[in-house]
Order: structure tokens, then sequence, then C-alpha cells
């Protein structure tokens, strides 16, 4: 059954609300308020939007371009494959060609890029493919949003080919992701699958080294791995150690190959054999560059190395937060599973994943409250930005003056918060708080919404935030207490 508030926010997108269409959209895409989550559905409501924000354009003769690319942006984060057989396929297939032709360099035109690709040409979508052709031949062309798009399929799949090897070269979210696909896509002739076939079912090592030298990435890293006695197989560690320097120097050549390809696990390889001290190439920050490139890619035991190594060096390192850096890549590790990266992520960040037990949970679920019945009371700007301070202090257990002083849109990384106070008070050190549940997420969200707008200097110095403070609170308990203490029980 829907949310109350969900139901709010569909009966003001109906009525033409911008914003609640766009909110409408997120929820679709997220699943906010417990709604399924629905790609088509979000892209028909983002049309809606771009169409309203045209129509005020229109009526006030005056440019909405922030506006307009806004919309474009959120239609960025869509699935555009899971969508094709939406009415508002049209719409988010000419958008995704606008923002990928787009001057500007953005986040969102590296993700219009990559589900572009991801239609055009990744093997998974050939049905859908196939089902482009047809709808390209019966559209109409009147009014296109970009040139590119009326293109004849092989030639959007040329243009497709071409944003997968640019964002292989680059360093974005989506570098792993292309580099893989890449992969995906090398010919697959006779001649080289009959000879990875020999060698996966009779392993048979001349067709493995055949299948190497006509350029399979799968048989270079194969090959390599068995030069250096990397591959598994059973070997004691004193016979590991003691590999001849020709071997490994052969080994290193294949693995280098295998990597240029993008392929992660070469990486790590070549990282491991720069460390042994038999290989004449010994060499500590080499090993350390293709442990690092390795990370890049997604290997979840070079993640973890490179996130144990910044620790180490965190006394050395130059970053706002010490151990920032450290945290992310022991994250991102943790996040796949590795065992031993969820001890250290204990060490380098603070945990506070339930709120009830917090020291503001009561004046927490008051401002929640007022923030709810925002338009009832009226509340001014500055009230509303302490309310989501209460909320964030008490997910992440803030102090006094750290629900005060914090800045709250510089709080929020992809896998922790900093929290940073020095500007103000000098001796409290910064913290590193992980994030953990949906509830820390969407409160961090709704506040960076609330703040993005608020002038630098509205909250004022901090005597006048401690003064609002007692003020709000007073008010808050006195007028929400009831509601909150149902609540808590």
């Amino acid at each position: 059954m829907a949310s109350r508030e969900f139901l709010k926010i569909l009966s003001s997108a109906r009525l033409g609300d911008v914003l609640a269409q766009q909110k409408l959209a997120s929820a679709y895409l997220t699943g906010d308020f417990k709604t399924p989550i629905q790609p088509s559905n979000a892209l028909i409501w983002l049309e809606k939007s771009y169409i309203s924000i045209q129509n005020q354009s229109l009526e006030s003769q005056s440019s909405n371009n922030h506006q307009v690319l806004q919309t474009l942006s959120s239609v960025a984060s869509v699935p555009l494959a899971s969508t094709f057989n939406s009415p508002a396929f049209g719409f988010g297939w000419d958008s995704f060609w606008q923002l990928a032709t787009a001057d500007i360099a953005s986040e969102s035109q590296t993700a219009a890029k990559w589900q572009l690709i991801h239609l055009l040409i990744d093997p998974l979508h050939e049905e859908t493919q196939s089902l482009l052709v047809e709808w390209l031949k019966k559209r109409n062309f009147s009014t296109p949003i970009s040139q590119l798009a009326n293109l004849d399929f092989a030639g959007l799949q040329k243009n497709a080919k071409q944003y997968l090897y640019e964002l292989a070269e680059s360093e974005s979210a989506f570098t792993t992701q292309a580099k893989e696909l890449l992969i995906k896509l090398q010919p697959k002739n006779e001649a080289l699958s009959s000879l990875w076939n020999a060698w996966t079912n009779g392993q048979n090592e001349d067709a493995l080294i055949q299948a190497a030298e006509l350029g399979l990435t799968a048989a270079k890293l194969t090959y390599g791995l068995r030069l250096a006695q990397l591959d598994g197989d059973l070997a004691s560690d004193k016979e590991v150690h003691n590999k001849s320097n020709a071997s490994l120097k052969k080994a290193v050549h294949w693995l280098e190959l295998a990597a240029k390809d993008g392929d992660r696990d070469a990486w790590y390889a070549l990282g491991e054999i720069y460390r042994r001290p038999q290989f004449s190439g010994y060499n500590a920050n080499e090993s350390d560059r293709c442990f690092d490139r390795a990370a890049d890619l997604g290997h979840a035991q070079a993640q973890l190395r490179k996130g144990a190594n910044l620790w180490r060096k965190r006394e050395k390192i130059e970053e706002k937060v010490r151990g920032l850096q450290a945290s992310y890549w022991v994250w991102q590790a943790n996040q796949q599973g590795v065992p031993e990266a969820q001890e250290l992520l204990c060490k380098i960040l603070e945990s506070y994943p339930n709120p009830k037990k917090n020291e503001w949970h009561e004046l927490a679920l008051c401002a929640e409250q007022a923030l709810n019945h925002h338009a009832e009371h009226k509340l001014d700007l500055d009230w509303v930005l302490l309310c989501h301070r209460l909320i964030i202090a008490n997910q992440f257990d803030f102090s006094k003056a750290e629900l005060l002083l914090s800045e709250v849109g510089q709080l929020q990384h992809e896998h922790c918060v900093a929290v940073d106070i020095r500007w103000e008070l000098p001796k409290i050190l910064p913290r590193l708080i992980q994030i953990e549940t949906i509830q820390q997420r969407r409160a961090l969200l709704a506040a960076g919404k609330a703040f993005v707008g608020a002038e630098q200097d509205i909250e004022g110095n901090l005597r006048q935030r401690r003064y609002r403070f007692d003020k709000v609170t007073a008010w808050l308990m006195e007028t929400f207490k009831t509601q909150a203490g149902a609540e808590v029980d």
C-alpha cells in the first residue's frame, strides 16, 4: 500500500508541480516511500517534468536552462535499456544523446554515454537491439533533440564503441565496467574458441600459448599466471619462491599484455611478482603501482592492500581528514566480502547504526514531525536547517558542538561522513563515521537539498547558533513531545 507522503507527492505531480514530478521519478528509481522500483515510470514523470519546465519558460519568456539541465541529469540515472517499451522511451533516447554530445563534461554525461553503450553494443541486450532497429525505422524524426540520435543503427553503434573506448581510458565510475565490456567484445573467431576449449577441457598448454599469441586476454592472463606459479596449481611455497628469474620475466611479459587489456587480475599478479626478491626487476614502488591499478579496477584484495597501505602511511599523507582515503579502499574491499577488511574498517571508522541509542533521538523525532508539518507551522529557513542538523546528529551520534558547527554540505562521502569542525574549534579532532543504513543516507540527502540553496551566513556565528538551538529545541519538545514519545514506545 502506498504511503501517505507518496500519495501527496503523486497528487501534486498530477497537478503539474515540477518538483513533485521529479521527486516521484526519484522514488521510482530508488524505492523511496516503499515504492516499487520502476524505471519506465520514472522516465515518464521525468518527461512530464521536462515538458512542464519548457511550458513555464514560454509563459515567463525567460530561460530555465538550469532546471532543464537538472532534469536531463536525472534522466542519466535511468537504466535506458529497461525502458524500451515505455511511452517515454523516445524522450529518454533523445535526452541521453543530448547529454552524451553536450559540450560540458559532467558525471551525468558519463552516465549517459554508459547507458547508450549498454543498450547499443552490450551482448546482454541483443534482443532489445534488434527491436531498436525496427523502432528507429518507424520513428518520426520531425523534432529531434540531437542529430546523432537520427543515425542508422550501425552509425549509432560506431558512436557507442567510441564512447566505450573513451570511458575505458578515462578515470570515471564506469571505467572498470567499460574495460570488462571491451574484453567481452573481443572477436571470438572459431580458431580462438577451439584453442581455448582445448585448454579448458584438456589442459593443452600448446593451445593456451597459441590463444595467448593470437591476443585472447584470458589466455594471456592464464599463461602468465602459470609461468609465475600464481594460477592456484598445487605447488609448495619453496617451489613458488624459487621460480627462476627467466620464467618470472616471461610471466611479466604476458601479464603486462593482459593488464593493458584492462584485466585486474593481471595487475594484481604483477604487483605480487615485483615484490619477489628473486625477481631481477624487484621494485616495491612498481609493485604498489600495480596493486593500485588492480584496486582501481575493482580487485578486492588489491583494494584491501591499498587501504591498509594508506592507513599505515596516514601520518605522512596530506589529506583534509586523516584516514579518509584509507577508509574508502578498505570499505570497497569490505563491500566485496573480504573478511580481513571488516576488522580494519572498524579501526578506521566509527559505527552508529542504531539511532535509538543516541543522545538526540527524541529531539530528532520531534524535528522530523516539524519538517513533515513545515507548511502548517511556517518555519523559517534557519529553523528548518537546525531540524535537519538534529536528525543528522542523531543518525551519527554527534556531540553538541558537531551538531551546531558541522558543514552539512561537506559531510557526506560515498562510504562515510567526515565531521571536521576545526575551523571554529581547532582542538576538537575530526571523526570518520561509517554510513550503514538507508535512513542515514536519506537524512544526508534531505539535509543536503535543504542546505544547497541556503545563504552561507544564514545560521550566524556559534553564539547565535547556540541561542537558536535552545529556542528551537524548547519549541520542538513543547509542540511534538507527545507524538515523539509515542514513536519511541
